[in-house]
């Protein structure tokens, strides 16, 4: 009986840190994925002389996130700053395009510093920044 509620114990305490570790690594996933998708979007932009409208057009449409949801891409030059996502200062995050996952919750809002934002990972700062949007 003693070495059953000590395994209940460990156990109790391991699946924590585990989800923990599994979280970091699907973050840390999203950031790289979104990194180099951002780097093809740019070489469409270099060639094309503007930003695709949707990531159609450089055949990222079916990329998942590591939650398996699509990730998000919002042209700002050519759909204007209104749809765009905003800073805590309502400043929109880029001029170019916003590119982003919406995290481990699935559910985000146009300010990042929102409840359903903030563990959403970003590209913010026109390439300058990749990461969670509460590190932001």
């Amino acid at each position: 009986m003693f070495v059953v509620g000590l395994v209940a114990v460990l156990f109790g305490i391991a699946t924590p840190i585990y989800q923990s570790y599994r979280d970091r690594i699907r973050t840390n996933t999203a950031t790289r994925e979104i990194v180099e998708m951002a780097a093809i979007v740019q070489r469409f932009e270099l060639d094309q002389r503007a930003f695709p409208a949707s990531l159609d057009q450089v055949g990222l449409s079916a990329k998942l996130d590591p939650w398996g949801r699509p990730y998000v891409y919002y042209n700002v030059e050519a759909n204007g700053r209104g749809g765009a996502r905003k800073d805590r200062r309502l400043n929109p995050l880029n001029t170019d395009f916003d590119l982003y996952s919406l995290g481990p919750d699935g559910q985000t809002k146009k300010q990042i510093t929102q409840k359903d934002s903030v563990d959403d990972v970003i590209r913010a700062s026109n390439g300058r920044y990749f990461g969670v949007a509460a590190d932001f």
